[in-house]
């Protein structure tokens, strides 16, 4: 994998010579290059930029740590999606909520552009995907804001660090996308020759009582169920020996069905899923989704990539994948 040193101005300086690296995007959103102490130059500094061209790996140099019992040096810093985890959205003055309309490339120009010095900017091509008065949660970060934004279109995040041309300065470009369902194209099973694991578990909760904020009986409850095809809704489906419940109390939420919803998705999460995607030569980013089933027991599901995580050691790169609720 190539790694390119930037300035802080993001005028790129040499190729990075390396001895391992490792870039999580999903998950911690961090980097870590490690390179022998004979590798160290000086323009190896806090604030500067590492990236692998065409790709949303890369990031800036946060750490620095020198190890001598084994003679090298760490560069640790976040990703780019790192930036948009550790930003806040929030309301307008006056107004409850920030509420946007529009393409949605356009949206994301409106949100980040300014907000991180050129660094990371919003594509200036249209998705040709539009939005209308969607109002982000209160004080979210903006990674989740534009990730839900995105999800309720049908569509991901992309990060793709653009180099610059003729001397140009480069930079990281956010841009929405339509999610690929690779589940619907392509079956991974027995037959596709890779190796899997599938858990599916049916006992979980599927009726959860939330309780708001009041007492007695002006407190708010709220019920929720979930139906055979997974979705959650305010319809009773399991009943008797099938119902399993479970309550659960917030009484400080501002919207207590947005995050019983969330936390009732994270209760269902029992469905466990990894396979070796990367051998089917399928270029799967965060967000888009896979799929398999076991003719064997008969169990199928399909689930969004969550984390990807790159590395390389000995000079092979290898990458690795989870899936949404996987542990």
């Amino acid at each position: 994998m190539e790694l390119i040193l930037c300035a802080e101005n993001g005028r790129e300086l040499r190729r990075l010579d390396y001895s391992s690296a490792d870039f999580e995007l999903g998950g911690e959103n961090d980097f870590e290059v490690t390179l022998p102490l004979a590798f160290w130059q000086d323009d190896l500094a806090f604030g500067r930029r590492i990236f692998e061209p065409g790709t949303e790996n890369g990031g800036v140099i946060g750490g620095i740590k020198t190890d001598t019992s084994s003679n090298t040096i760490t560069l640790t810093g976040y990703v780019w999606r790192g930036y948009l985890a550790r930003r806040i959205l929030e309301p307008p003055a006056g107004q409850a909520y920030r509420t946007v309309s529009g393409d949605l490339n356009a949206v994301i120009r409106s949100v980040i552009d300014g907000m991180y010095d050129g660094v990371l900017t919003g594509s200036q091509t249209d998705s040709g995907i539009t939005t209308s008065s969607f109002s982000f949660d209160r004080y979210v970060s903006v990674l989740d804001g534009l990730n839900k934004l995105l999800a309720s279109k049908n569509c991901r995040l992309q990060i793709v660090y653009v180099q610059g041309e003729n001397g140009e300065i480069g930079h990281a470009e956010v841009s929405a996308v339509p999610i690929a369902d690779y589940s619907d194209q392509i079956e991974l099973s027995q037959d596709s020759r890779v190796n899997f694991t599938l858990t599916k578990t049916k006992n979980t909760v599927n009726h959860l009582i939330c309780l708001g904020s009041g007492e007695l009986a002006d407190r708010t409850v709220l019920h929720l169920y979930l139906g055979p095809d997974g979705q959650i809704g305010k319809t009773p489906y399991y009943t008797g020996m099938e119902e399993i419940a479970e309550t659960y109390e917030n009484t400080n939420s501002e919207d207590l069905e947005t995050d019983s919803v969330k936390h009732f998705e994270e209760l269902i999460a029992s469905t466990d899923f990894s396979m070796d995607v990367e051998s089917l030569g399928i270029d799967v980013q965060l967000g888009d989704i896979v799929g398999g089933r076991d003719y064997i027991t008969g169990l199928s599901m399909k689930k969004a990539l969550a984390k990807k995580i790159t590395t390389v050691a000995e000079g092979k790169k290898t990458v690795q994948y989870e899936l949404e609720g996987n542990e």
